[in-house]
């Protein structure tokens, strides 16, 4: 704490020792709201386009900048609204400017707002940060025509999917566990349905989100590869509103309305997949059938739920719910097979305005994610649980200092509670058969920060911090010293260059089964064996603006060196372990890579071209003979084009193509075979060659779909047509041996690789409303 003390009183004296350079300015601030809703606008834009000077709103719709004194017009935009733009003067040292934005009236021109947004991305400090609305998603296709916010991710830069289908995020050469996934502040560690085909997020209840790559704010910590922000609709202070959807595999449902009319608000909202209807009927027709196998049942479901509260002129309280399961079953005379897992949490928020310049938030976060297996055969039956469950208190304050200074400086604390591989067998009666394993761990994590965004002048701006971080184990603890920096300096009104450093820490690990990440994965503490993962990530990029604004284009750079990076022993058992430390390997990764970036985002016509250009390594001394390796999710091109167009005021056209450089993977180069002394038995065992040595085809895809708004007499609702898989890919999804025997008898000739393909092409039509 005498560190922070000490950099808390540099800042401030920092802060006294230009005043020259802040003579004849004043501090701008206020917020962005929605009129109709009374929401905060979280990622707005308020700028001043002649002086070349703004920011973005943060997550409570809060800005501040620094203007020099006169007359000025300042905008301020946000996607799905009508810009908006006030005349001031500025005499005194700060001002205090409040906007309220209208929705806009067309569908399509939901994605189209003013050109001053690019330039704002153009001047942001920040780098390695991509933000999206639900507005955006819901206009793409997608799968089974299911909206996605994290699919859509996947179309940005330095983003990959783990495969075919697969909703998981894999950043700048990450794993899965590697990313910081928050909801209205609160952790989730499970974010996928399905087996990892969709998130868990509604999209008819989330608002935005943002995701972080790298030059990360030294608020966020926990994780190395990125935090992902997801940020919840507070509800319509007006009137009582329902929105809804009725697609290919779920339904949704969404109401929302005040409780006191301009002072406080609910949502809930709902949504549940049908498979398990059919399957169901299907069964029951076939019953009695000897020749009929059972179809396994499966579905899920999700409940999203928020209140909000204005307590007064400087108090806001919310609280925000979240309760998730996903179901699969099986049932036969003599066997059956259940398996459940899903997350549910809870995020209570209060925010306290002390002053125009000074604010609070204070959150009491709980998480909890579990799974359970269940296995019957006869009288036997066989269970196994894991699960995970915190406790957060965070504490986070935002001053706002004269001459450019925007300070922030904060504190959490976390409580970790572990059960990791609980199994029980039940023999029935014979219970001399019956026994328990499994082990329970509890664990404590602090973090502590300070940081400043620092405008050094119109053409230099620095955020620098520090973050201290502490994990305690009970029979270990950790600590670490994280600094990040991030300057943004302009050359130019329409060309700026950046540069970042950030280094992070990770002290729960994912103990993960196969290359992507299921429902049975389970998270682990570190201990006095196994050592939290360390990473430093730098950034250098280019931003420049062309066409009159209307295109942004960016370049990054980044180079990522990561310590004590987790893999399992050849044959591990991750099951049913009391010894599970026993199998882990620890060793060091890198990735690096170059990623080019256009986008446009006004007019008829917008959308976005990514291209990465990436390498993903890991080392350790006891696989792959010492020599490192590519990682499964190393993918050396990867190329995504978004494209969407307004055909008329009421038809709207969408396509997104994908490309990438298939996973790297293992084959055997060979095989040994041999016999028992009597010949009668034969075993054969494969001979591999280097880890992950071979890849799987090139993987691309076309998707396609149409947005027809109609005309109903009370509300909004449109058909939403999407083609996925347009011209019928078959993208590999894995690669199998089969046998390849002789005609004449049974002996085996060879083998052969045989690849497994998951999606053809699948239209799907979506129906959504709103009244």
């Amino acid at each position: 704490m005498r560190f922070f003390f000490l950099l808390f009183t540099f800042i401030l004296l920092l802060n006294n020792i230009s005043p020259a350079l802040a003579q004849g300015t004043a501090t701008v601030s206020g917020f962005v709201r929605s009129a109709d809703t009374n929401e905060a606008l979280a990622g707005a834009t308020v700028a001043v386009p002649t002086l070349n000077i703004g920011t973005f709103t943060d997550a409570k719709g809060f800005y501040s900048f620094n203007l020099p004194k006169g007359n000025h017009t300042i905008q301020a935009s946000y996607i799905g609204f009508e810009s908006g733009s006030k005349d001031i003067t500025v005499t005194g040292d700060k001002l205090t400017l409040n906007f309220t934005l209208e929705t806009n009236s067309s569908q399509l021109q939901e994605v189209v707002v003013e050109a001053n947004t690019l330039q704002q991305k153009l001047n942001d400090t920040r780098m390695s940060v991509e933000r999206l609305s639900t507005v955006e998603a819901k206009l793409l296709p997608a799968l089974f025509g299911e909206v996605d916010l994290v699919k859509t991710l996947q179309l940005k830069p330095g983003v990959q999917s783990g495969g075919e289908g697969a909703s998981g995020l894999y950043v700048r050469g990450g794993g899965p566990d590697q990313n910081l996934v928050m909801l209205d502040d609160a952790v989730v560690y499970n974010a996928s349905h399905l087996f990892g085909f969709f998130s868990v997020f509604n999209p008819d209840a989330v608002k935005s989100v943002e995701l972080y790559k790298g030059g990360f704010p030294a608020q966020y910590g926990g994780r190395l590869s990125s935090v992902l922000e997801v940020d919840m609709n507070k509800g319509n202070y007006d009137s009582l509103s329902a929105t809804g959807g009725i697609g290919l595999i779920s339904s949704r449902l969404t109401f929302e309305g005040p409780i006191v009319k301009d002072k406080a608000s609910f949502l809930i909202s709902g949504r549940r997949t049908y498979f398990d209807i059919f399957t169901r009927q299907l069964n029951r027709i076939n019953e009695g059938n000897k020749d009929y196998n059972p179809i396994p049942d499966y579905y899920f479901y999700d409940l999203n739920t928020k209140i909000y509260y204005k307590l007064g002129e400087k108090d806001e309280l919310s609280l925000t719910g979240y309760y998730g399961r996903d179901f699969f079953g099986f049932n036969d005379s003599n066997f059956s097979f259940g398996f459940d897992w899903g997350n549910s949490i809870g995020s209570l928020v209060w925010s306290h305005k002390f002053s125009n310049r000074f604010f609070a938030s204070t959150s009491l976060t709980s998480t909890g994610y579990r799974y359970n297996v269940t296995n019957s055969i006869s009288d036997f039956t066989f269970k196994l649980t894991s699960s995970i469950q915190d406790f957060t208190l965070k504490t986070d304050f935002d001053l706002l200092l004269s001459k450019g200074h925007n300070l922030k400086f904060g504190a959490l604390a976390t409580k970790h509670a572990f059960t990791i591989g609980q199994f029980n067998f039940d023999a029935g009666d014979n219970q001399d058969m019956s026994f328990n394993s499994g082990n329970n761990y509890k664990a404590t994590e602090f973090g502590a920060y300070v940081s400043d965004d620092f405008r050094v002048n119109p053409l230099l701006s620095v955020n620098y911090g520090l973050r201290l971080s502490a994990f305690d184990s009970g029979d270990k603890t950790y600590t670490a010293l994280e600094p990040r920096a991030a300057a943004k300096y302009s050359l130019s009104q329409t060309m700026s260059l950046k540069a970042s450093y950030a280094s992070m820490m990770q002290y729960i690990h994912l103990v993960s089964s196969s290359g992507a990440s299921l429902p049975t994965d389970v998270w682990y503490p570190s201990t006095s064996y196994v050592k939290p993962q360390r990473s430093q990530q730098v950034a250098a990029g280019v931003s420049k603006l062309f066409a009159n604004g209307k295109l942004l284009f960016t370049n990054e750079v980044y180079y990522k060196w990561m310590k004590r990076q987790i893999d399992f022993r050849d044959g591990a058992n991750l099951f049913v372990n009391d010894s599970l430390e026993n199998e882990f390997l620890f060793g060091e990764g890198e990735s690096y890579g170059n990623e080019i970036y256009l986008e446009k985002i006004k007019g008829r016509t917008t959308g976005w071209l990514g291209y990465t250009l990436s390498w993903s390594y890991r080392q350790f001394d006891e696989i792959n003979d010492g020599r490192r390796f590519p990682t499964r999710y190393d993918r050396r091109h990867d190329i995504s084009l978004v494209v969407l167009h307004q055909l008329s005021k009421r038809i709207s056209l969408t396509g997104a193509f994908v490309y990438g450089t298939g996973n790297a993977y293992s084959l055997p180069v060979a095989r040994f075979a041999f016999q028992d002394v009597e010949g009668r038995n034969t075993s054969v065992i494969p001979i591999y060659s280097d880890r992950n040595s071979f890849r799987l085809a090139a993987y691309h895809r076309l998707d396609l779909g149409l947005v027809l708004k109609l005309r109903p007499k009370h509300g909004e609702a449109d058909l939403t047509f999407n083609l996925y898989n347009t011209y019928n890919r078959r993208n590999p999804y894995f690669v199998y041996f089969s046998q390849i025997e002789s005609e004449a008898d049974d002996l085996t000739l060879g083998f052969e690789a045989k690849q497994v393909s998951l999606f053809p092409s699948i239209p799907s039509i979506t129906y959504n409303f709103k009244f």
